[in-house]
């Protein structure tokens, strides 16, 4: 069994490859970050007494009278976090009151008028200024409010005036403080729910105000994604840990009730702030200040490279690949949908197969498109976007072999350049499949794995759900996961695979290659595969005939006897 150090250390070192790069980017662009009040939070949470379940939380969190949650504003999870427990009925056993931030106090008779329905979300969103004195993402922002307004919860703004000025931020603090002061004698029985920025919930910050003026009050603080703590939680045992209780005796007599919910990576974080900051800093009239992706792209595969113990400037074709650097993709982004079809439509892809990756954009996101080395990312989601970087990283290193020099073959398949048998096409697919899973768990390991237990447990689902979760007709689920199972009973090539149709072909490869990409993220959690060895399997050359077959083969049989390479 390894060590908690080796296990946060296993778990952790793509990530902070990666991570290194987006804080330096941030640091030359925001020079605030070393601030004293920002340095308060990060000193006061390093470490938790206990791993807590979500539904913990949530108990701790009825139990209380006022629950303060802290708001990373950059990310979408933090905001969408607290929408999700207003909407849990449990909650509103009692009478539940929202407040925000990210509203002036002075324009609540705006929010009121929203309230009630007087107004429509677009004029809401203009007077009170959202895009100029606040700057974040709206849509998310305005789930939260109707999840509270859909739910009876009172909304009020809890902010005053100036925002940018961080020596009047404990101002800030104070006139909060007075707000929610106000709302408790207002509503006496409720649940007052307040999203905040995380810094500002520092024991010495508003907490201590809170307890200044409601000495009596049961005050519970749900911090999100505070870096020590998942750096920390990453030595656990556990897959993903979801949640912490933070010590109680660090703070003394103020914030002795906090706990902390781990919705996103710190790399995933500082991401989208990066982003953020990307966009404000461009004047982009014609993309409405669409971040550029590229650079998310390419961090993510530097975060893998590192990791792999590859050397990308290599001028030799030994052990490296020769000059990886210059095998990076092209990355369109900030561009509309009608973009990517002309693309598609010009290299020669397919009517069917153009539908397939329009699919895969709005379901991920973004898409790798292996021949001609391009991703095309209409949204940054940490998921795909670690996968697809791991998917360009995997082809750079056989030496591109799926490009077809602008033309994308007429079978639409990635057969390289030799003639592969069925079983080869298919176990190469299973392979990338593969190899791009685990890659994305290494470089965000909340996502979750795919064990046998998850498909056999697809047999108990109603017909319904099963053809939902799999997008095929029940039949062919069935066939499907009956070809899964068996298949992962092999030890050997057995029988050939069966002649699928395109979707079903699509399904068990994709399903077959994330079963083994977590036995992979297992091995080398546990220690049985080292980074040595994941090189190699970056770097086989599965597109020769032949090779796909006998390199999963081989790979199946070392993971199942838990040798060590």
């Amino acid at each position: 069994m390894s060590t908690t150090g080796i296990l946060r250390s296993r778990r952790s070192a793509a990530q902070r490859h990666a991570l290194a790069s987006v804080v330096r980017t941030i640091g030359a662009i925001d020079p605030s970050a070393g601030c004293k009040y920002l340095r308060d939070f990060r000193e006061a949470y390093r470490s938790y007494q206990k791993v807590l379940a979500l539904s913990d939380v949530r108990q701790e969190i009825g139990k209380a009278g006022i629950v303060l949650v802290g708001d990373y504003h950059a990310l979408p999870n933090s905001q969408r976090y607290l929408a999700s427990l207003l909407r849990d009925p449990e909650l509103h056993q009692r009478p539940v009151v929202l407040g925000v931030e990210t509203i002036f106090s002075r324009d609540q008779h705006i929010l009121d008028e929203w309230f009630r329905g007087e107004i429509e979300e677009g004029e809401l969103r203009q007077r009170i200024r959202f895009d100029l004195d606040w700057g974040y993402d709206w849509p998310t922002f305005y789930e939260l409010l109707s999840a509270a307004r859909d739910h009876g919860a009172s909304i009020y703004g809890l902010d005053c005036m100036p925002r940018e000025d961080l020596r009047k931020i404990g101002a800030r603090d104070r006139h909060a403080a007075d707000k929610i002061a106000e709302l408790r004698r207002r509503y006496s029985g409720a649940l007052i729910m307040v999203l905040f920025g995380e810094s500002h919930l520092a024991p010495q910050h508003l907490p201590a105000l809170l307890q200044e003026r409601l000495p009596a009050e049961p005050m519970l603080t749900v911090l999100q994604n505070v870096d020590a703590l998942y750096w920390r939680a990453a030595g656990e045992t556990r897959d993903h840990v979801e949640a912490v209780q933070v010590h109680k005796d660090v703070h003394k007599e103020v914030g002795k009730n906090v706990l902390c919910v781990f919705n996103a990576t710190p790399l995933e974080k500082y991401e989208t702030y990066r982003l953020w900051l990307d966009r404000w800093g461009r004047n982009d009239n014609d993309n409405d200040g669409a971040p550029d992706l590229g650079p998310t792209l390419y961090n993510l595969i530097e975060g893998m490279v590192r990791f792999l113990g590859i050397n990308q400037y290599s001028p030799h074709n030994t052990t490296q690949p020769r000059l990886l650097v210059d095998l990076m993709p092209e990355v369109y982004s900030r561009s509309s949908d009608a973009l990517l079809r002309r693309l598609l439509s010009r290299k020669g892809f397919t009517a069917e197969h153009r539908r397939s990756l329009l699919r895969q954009v709005r379901e991920r996101g973004s898409v790798y498109l292996a021949p001609i080395n391009a991703v095309y990312v209409r949204q940054f989601r940490m998921t795909s976007s670690a996968e697809d970087a791991v998917r360009c990283l995997h082809q750079a290193c056989r030496g591109l072999p799926n490009l077809s020099n602008g033309k994308v073959p007429a079978a639409q398949a990635a057969p390289g350049a030799k003639t592969l048998d069925q079983d080869d096409l298919f176990y190469m697919t299973v392979f990338e499949h593969a190899l791009a899973f685990f890659g994305s768990r290494i470089l965000h390991p909340a996502r979750p794995a795919l064990r046998d237990p998850d498909i056999a447990e697809l047999f108990e689902v109603t017909r319904e759900d099963l053809e939902h979760q799999t997008a095929l007709p029940f039949a062919d689920a069935l066939e499907a996961l009956d070809f899964l199972i068996e298949r992962r009973k092999q030890d050997f090539r057995g029988v050939p695979v069966p002649p699928f149709t395109d979707r079903k072909y699509e399904y068990v490869a994709e399903q077959l290659g994330h079963l083994t990409g977590t036995d992979l993220y297992d091995a080398y959690i546990d220690g049985r595969l080292t980074t040595t060895a994941l090189r190699k399997l970056f770097l086989a050359h599965i597109e020769e005939p032949g090779v796909a077959c006998r390199a999963y083969v081989q790979l199946r049989r070392r993971l199942r006897a838990g040798l060590r390479s």
